[in-house]
């Protein structure tokens, strides 16, 4: 038992963490988190005098003001729903007879902006692979490709020769619920992909029969983790000094889309988003950027 904590509370706490276990099958991380919650309210309530099922919904606004005003929205929002999950099982056991969670409404937290590149970092990053080698040619063609399609790496990396109607210049995607698009990659993409297929790939794959589209050194498939590690070195090399993953690329055709005007609902539908809400983030991104070149080359800026 820690400090602060009484006895009864802390069997209490174990008995629901143990019904978590059971009932959903949840991480030790994601329990752990539950845990510390927890243990806070519980000290919380306890240098008061009081304890967790008599607690009232004031006192769950007041330890969340707290939380609020120390600048931690998403602890709190986590911190809330916590007690939420926490106050359900008491009440389902019969230990509390009102719910001092509910009604209470969880504390904004605002959606982080994605991470991007400008054209000239893209340009860049483009340029950084050796294609002397194969798997520079390789690496090369995989960058274009995803800067051209928007794809996430899953998808990237999962491709089969099947997926690709090169008449028409256009890949099709197996993305998240099993729904397939259809997507276009442009002139750019389509000669470094005409070029990576009669080279490097027959040299890759070294005589093996395989569909998949970019094998790795021993022509096995390329795991996402190995396509981040040579994403990162190609980084590096392309003078780019903050982190940067698959998905920085992904944000950048987003972005770099709706720079040159392209419209909200072709965005996302090439990104394969179900819900328009979901691309609009980038509309921030774009009106950021807009403003700081405003900013930066209007007289009055």
């Amino acid at each position: 038992m820690r400090a602060g904590m009484p006895e009864a509370e802390q069997r209490r706490l174990e008995r629901f963490l143990d019904s978590l276990w059971l009932e959903d099958g949840l991480s030790d991380r994601t329990l752990a988190a539950y845990r510390s919650d927890l243990r806070a309210w519980s000290r919380w309530l306890a240098r008061r005098g009081r304890e967790t099922p008599a607690a009232t919904r004031a006192e769950v606004e007041a330890c969340l003001a707290e939380r609020l005003d120390d600048g931690r929205p998403r602890s709190a929002a986590r911190f809330l729903s916590s007690l939420r999950r926490y106050y359900r099982y008491l009440l389902r056991e019969g230990e509390i007879r009102e719910d001092p969670t509910a009604g209470i409404s969880s504390p904004y937290v605002g959606r982080d902006l994605p991470g991007t590149l400008t054209e000239a970092e893209v340009e860049a990053l483009l340029e950084a692979p050796d294609v002397s080698t194969d798997l520079g040619l390789r690496d090369r063609t995989m960058l274009e490709l995803l800067y051209a399609t928007g794809l996430r790496v899953s998808e990237l990396v999962g491709l089969t020769l099947d997926r690709l109607h090169t008449a028409q210049g256009l890949v099709r995607v197996t993305g998240k619920g099993g729904k397939e698009r259809l997507v276009p990659y442009g002139e750019e993409a389509g000669a470094w992909l005409a070029r990576y297929l009669e080279e490097a790939r027959p040299r890759l794959l070294r005589g093996q029969a395989s569909e998949v589209l970019f094998p790795g050194r021993r022509g096995r498939p390329l795991t996402r983790q190995a396509f981040w590690h040579r994403l990162r070195r190609h980084a590096r090399c392309a003078g780019i000094d903050r982190p940067i993953s698959p998905h920085t690329l992904r944000h950048a055709f987003a972005t770099h889309l709706l720079d040159h005007g392209a419209d909200l609902r072709v965005v996302q539908l090439l990104l394969g988003h179900a819900d328009l809400s979901t691309t609009q983030i980038y509309t921030h991104v774009a009106r950021e950027r807009l403003q700081a070149l405003h900013a930066r080359h209007h007289p009055r800026g």
